[in-house]
């Protein structure tokens, strides 16, 4: 594993964490860029299982983006914009040529690639997993201002179950009295991983909003590589299913996979089926 320091366009810098052969070229690298609240770290056993995927002479790279792990926080006026820029100074330091996008870091590596399009930051592949992409008003957004609220106001327990209700309708989670649900949450807060959630919050509220408030339209992403790879899980939330049909039929030659087993968090829990089906695209 290779670890570096990369400094940006607006004088930040991005934690950056490489797999696998470290000093592969372009065409045999993939960056992973990383969902909402979770840290490189996160994906450290799926970047080590799809670098083993791929086989020799590739890498996998994965960075923290802003507000997170060891890269500098959100920066004022910190918008999608500045996502799509950390994407091209990854691209800068790595030369990676193959994207990676894993929930609300799907919607940054589509937002980016829409934006690259015939361009030489334009990726060789692009696959997105579960991409949290508002299309055409398909997210139902009407709890962010209450979860900004909650977290504005230190209050972690109704914060955190907002955000569960939010992005996971239709689960049992959802189902239940938020009262209820914010009491819950605020005892398990204190376990490891909701302790990190719970210091993401802040940067989770721009970025949310970043992806989600204004609905993309789904013809803009028509100019997006024909061999784009639209992944889903089977077990995921069902607007992510969605999103990804509505996608594939407007990207000429693109696919789509739906991975029966599949769940949102599939990918850092690094499920073999993902990282078998997901290596075998950028190997194909």
């Amino acid at each position: 594993m290779k670890e570096q320091a990369v400094p940006t366009h607006d004088g930040g810098r991005l934690a950056l964490y490489s797999y696998g052969a470290v000093d592969a070229p372009g065409e045999r690298r993939v960056v992973v860029i990383g969902g909402a609240f979770l840290t490189a770290l996160i994906y450290r056993p799926f970047s080590i299982a799809l670098a083993r995927g791929l086989g020799e002479g590739w890498a996998v790279d994965v960075y923290d983006r802003r507000g997170r792990g060891r890269s500098s926080e959100q920066p004022p006026g910190y918008s999608m914009a500045t996502e799509i820029a950390d994407v091209r100074t990854v691209m800068d330091t790595t030369g990676v040529r193959n994207i990676l996008g894993h929930s609300l870091g799907g919607s940054v590596a589509l937002n980016a690639v829409q934006e690259f399009s015939g361009t030489a930051y334009e990726p060789d592949k692009l696959a997105v997993y579960d991409a949290a992409v508002n299309i055409d008003g398909s997210l139902d957004t009407s709890w962010l201002n209450d979860f900004e609220q909650a977290v504005n106001a230190g209050n972690v327990g109704h914060a955190l179950a907002r955000l569960k209700k939010g992005m996971q309708p239709g689960s049992a989670l959802a189902k239940i009295p938020e009262p209820v649900l914010a009491g819950l949450m605020a005892l398990v807060s204190r376990t490891k991983v909701n302790r990190m959630f719970r210091e993401l919050m802040p940067s989770g509220v721009g970025e949310l909003r970043a992806a989600y408030d204004e609905a993309e339209h789904v013809r803009d992403f028509g100019v997006l590589p024909a061999n784009t790879h639209f992944m889903v899980g089977g077990k995921s939330p069902g607007y992510y299913k969605v999103t990804a049909q509505r996608l594939h039929a407007a990207v000429p030659g693109s696919t789509y996979e739906l991975s029966p087993k599949g769940f949102h968090g599939s990918i850092p829990a690094a499920v073999e089926e993902l990282v078998t089906d997901i290596s075998e695209y950028f190997k194909g």
